[in-house]
């Protein structure tokens, strides 16, 4: 069934709409700074709420705080963001040899340092995507400040008794002094503008992550620095160091972080094996390879109910006891040094034991025993940093005798994705994938199928991706139109467009692998953006993808290694 003219046209909106927020991104970053209130911030908050991304609910409420969003937001940002007037996005430029303490997001991994109480630095070493995500996700922060700025207020612009009772119970939090909690919940409720119940759900779940202020404590900054911006002209900035600007768009970091891996390689004396590229986790592999065999004075259960203990958050010391036995077994790990944050893990089977790996991989052990291949498992990339890592990673190593090429096998990419048709933990075999807001389409023959995936109490959907400027920048009428008009999607990520980009360049036009390098590419299901409540914002994937993540690793290794 095909979308009517006028949802056709709400999304041809939306796609303006992310249009526009991409190219005063991208200008604004050239400039070198910007007020969020200011001109041209407000132009991207204008187009932001003429878009209305699903993950971020009610942002075009004019009273109503959006708080799921805001929690998946500040599990992306840094601890105390809503606290700073100026933002400064950086390069890496020496902050990890200082006094600093870094910041961490719990969700993603970028530095940042706390420079005083009202300027944050915050190290940008992903790319573009990396930091269009933050941007919009500072879009939107400031967008509920306002909010929250309006509701403390009365139709006088007096401040509410509720908001001097916030600023008592944020220093009563700061001072470790106890607090009523059911009086907190309602002077909280009227500032947000949400119900006494909706309020006392949203305080439990940020309370839940340490590394996310209170929401007592994160409303009540968004709304000072906001009032103070209104009041008294002290305006917030951003801005984008020098360094970072000259830095954008030149595989700065990926060239020093596939160096550094193929000067390990060739340490390891492994260059010169047939290499099998994984991009995925760092657990999954090194799990289904030696897990059962670390493991197997605590648990006698089947593998699949193995994985699923072994992911539980009160097994850690488990996942510890499986990697010191992988490291003495095969595998080398391999840290980041560069700031592409993507570490890499070594698997020589020349080295591993075949009776200790898993009888139901059924693994040709006469091709391994004789061609005694290698398999480079890296961690995830992040949208445009795939093509930069993986455009270095195959490019040849320089050499005493000139450059040489990689041996490279296959190369296989598993990652979550968001499914247009389905739930949580279900799989995506892609033919294609479709890159937004471009004219650039990368059909490519996968050797995995929906029919490896059959079968296991699962449901497959097989067909086009779209490969996405953002998360963050999706709605119902986009989505609704890639997955009912001719284009057929079954799921949207941001990396697939970008790794074909590196692997058919460098398969076809520069041949510094074979033409017909096997390809696996296979997503499971952390959301569906087309339902309410199961976007990203409404919660972790938990342990929904256990099975999808290990029924795909399986299918990997067997094809890769030539299952019998």
């Amino acid at each position: 069934m095909f979308p009517l003219p006028d949802q056709r046209t709400r999304a041809q909106q939306s796609r303006s709409a992310i249009e526009r927020l991409y190219i005063s991104m991208r200008h604004l970053i050239t400039r070198g700074s910007y007020k969020p209130l200011g001109v041209s911030g407000e132009a991207m908050i204008k187009a932001l709420m003429e878009l209305r991304p699903e993950i971020y609910g009610s942002i075009s409420d004019p009273e109503r705080v959006e708080l799921d969003g805001l929690f998946y937001i500040f599990q992306r940002l840094p601890k105390g963001i809503e606290e700073c007037r100026y933002i400064k996005f950086i390069s890496r430029e020496g902050f990890e040899n200082s006094q600093f303490t870094p910041i961490i997001p719990s969700k993603r991994r970028r530095r940042a340092y706390r420079i005083d109480q009202e300027q944050i630095f915050i190290e940008m070493t992903r790319g573009r995507s990396d930091i269009y995500d933050i941007l919009t996700h500072l879009t939107f922060m400031f967008v509920e400040a306002e909010k929250i700025r309006r509701n403390s207020e009365d139709n006088k612009g007096r401040k509410l008794r509720d908001w001097y009772q916030l600023e008592e119970i944020v220093r009563l939090e700061a001072e470790g002094e106890p607090i009523h909690l059911e009086v907190a919940y309602t002077y909280l409720s009227t500032l947000l503008g949400r119900t006494y119940q909706e309020t006392v759900a949203a305080c439990r779940r940020f309370a839940s992550d340490p590394e996310v202020n209170s929401i007592f404590r994160i409303t009540y900054w968004l709304g000072r620095l906001s009032t103070e911006e209104s009041l008294e002209g002290k305006d917030r900035e951003i801005f984008f160091s020098s360094a970072l600007r000259e830095q954008i768009g030149h595989h700065y970091y990926g060239e020093v972080w596939a160096g550094h891996l193929k000067s390990r390689m060739e340490q390891l004396q492994l260059l010169d094996r047939p290499i099998h590229i994984i991009s995925a986790n760092l657990h999954s592999v090194m799990n289904t390879f030696f897990a059962a065999k670390a493991l197997k004075s605590k648990r006698k259960d089947s593998f699949p109910e193995l994985m699923e203990e072994l992911s539980r958050d009160d097994r850690q010391a488990w996942r510890d006891q499986v990697k010191a036995y992988a490291l003495k077994n095969g595998m080398y790990h391999v840290a980041d040094r560069s700031g592409t944050n993507i570490a890499v893990q070594l698997f020589d089977t020349a080295a591993i034991s075949m009776d200790a790996l898993p009888d139901a991989l059924h693994l040709d052990t006469a091709y391994i025993g004789e061609e005694k291949p290698l398999l480079l498992v890296m961690d995830y990339a992040f949208g445009e940093q795939a093509y930069e890592t993986m455009d270095e990673l195959l490019r040849p190593y320089p050499g005493p005798d000139g450059p040489r090429n990689l041996r490279v096998e296959s190369i296989a990419i598993m990652g979550k994705a968001g499914i247009l048709e389905g739930g949580k933990g279900d799989i995506m075999v892609p033919t294609a994938h479709i890159f937004e807001g471009t004219a650039d389409n990368y059909p490519f023959d996968n050797q995995l199928q929906a029919e490896d995936f059959r079968g296991h109490g699962l449901d497959v959907l097989e067909g086009p991706m779209i490969t996405v400027l953002g998360t963050s920048l999706q709605n119902k009428e986009i989505l609704s139109f890639f997955r009912h008009s001719s284009w057929q999607a079954i799921g949207l990520e941001m990396e697939g467009a970008h790794y074909q980009k590196a692997i058919q360049a460098a398969s076809r036009i520069r041949n510094s692998i074979k033409r017909d390098v096997a390809l696996y590419y296979a997503y499971y299901a952390s959301d569906n953006p087309l339902i309410t409540g199961h976007t990203l914002a409404s919660g972790s994937l938990g342990l929904d993808g256990v099975k999808s993540t290990y029924l795909i690793t399986h299918t990997i290794l067997r094809k890769a290694l030539r299952a019998r």
